[in-house]
């Protein structure tokens, strides 16, 4: 086994933008391909090494870009949160970001185009949930600790993308109400989806980087992020079985 990592640069509206795609040089042929959201930082190193994670379960990963080219941010960052709060306001961009994203994933040659999906964390996690609601062509898709407002525009029905939701209870940004209407907005539009709710555990909980944070709902909380990733795993492997 051996893990190729690439720089891709892509285009797509606002573009140039630029990601990081992984694959195992030893499976042979097309696979299943996986697109991966960052959070509200941007594409960074951690996203690689969700890609990487994922080509050594076999798969062909991108970790995405739906900001631009070095439009990336820091926890320390001054306006943290400026290129997501961007297209939080415009939903049609960021749903035409995401699809140039996974065109670019499903034109590599490792990819199996008929066989794709997409997880995504914190912001990335409503991204997933966007991909799903504007009938983008993904089999299904995994939103860790994600962010659960509607986009404005209205969902496809029914929504053909299966879903597993992994989210933590004490989660300040999806509380208990806000996450019931998506459960009911998800049911209405006709989804196939499961919910996994970890106790103990708020936004950012698989984010190492918030480890020790003051508030222990806004950081790090290793079971659930050992658990919902297991949640993942086992979802992709009857996502493409």
């Amino acid at each position: 086994m051996a893990i190729v990592r690439q720089t891709m640069v892509y285009d797509g509206p606002g573009g140039p933008f630029e990601g990081v795609a992984a694959w195992d040089d030893a499976v042979e042929g097309p696979r299943p391909a996986v697109l991966v959201v960052p959070n509200v930082l941007g594409q960074k190193e951690a996203d690689n090494a969700k890609a990487e994670d994922l080509a050594r379960l076999g798969y062909v990963a991108l970790a995405a870009d739906v900001f631009g080219q070095g439009r990336r941010k820091t926890h320390q960052s001054d306006d943290v949160a400026e290129y997501m709060n961007a297209l939080n306001a415009d939903r049609a961009l960021l749903r035409d970001r995401l699809a140039a994203s996974l065109a670019a994933l499903t034109a590599l040659p490792q990819a199996d185009p008929g066989k794709a999906a997409a997880i995504g964390f914190c912001f990335g996690g409503k991204c997933v949930l966007d991909m799903a609601r504007a009938g983008l062509p993904i089999l299904g898709g995994v939103s860790f600790h994600g962010v659960y407002d509607r986009p404005d525009y209205a969902n496809v029905s029914p929504i053909t993308a299966k879903l597993l939701l992994c989210h933590g209870w004490n989660d300040p940004i999806a509380p208990p109400e806000v996450t019931v209407a998506l459960a009911q907005e998800l049911t209405d539009s006709g989804a196939d989806w499961q919910l996994h709710a970890y106790g103990h555990a708020g936004h950012a909980f698989t984010d190492v980087d918030r480890k020790g944070g003051a508030n222990p709902n806004l950081a790090y909380e290793p079971r659930a992020d050992r658990r919902s990733w297991a949640a993942m795993t086992a979802f992709l492997e009857e996502l493409f079985g």
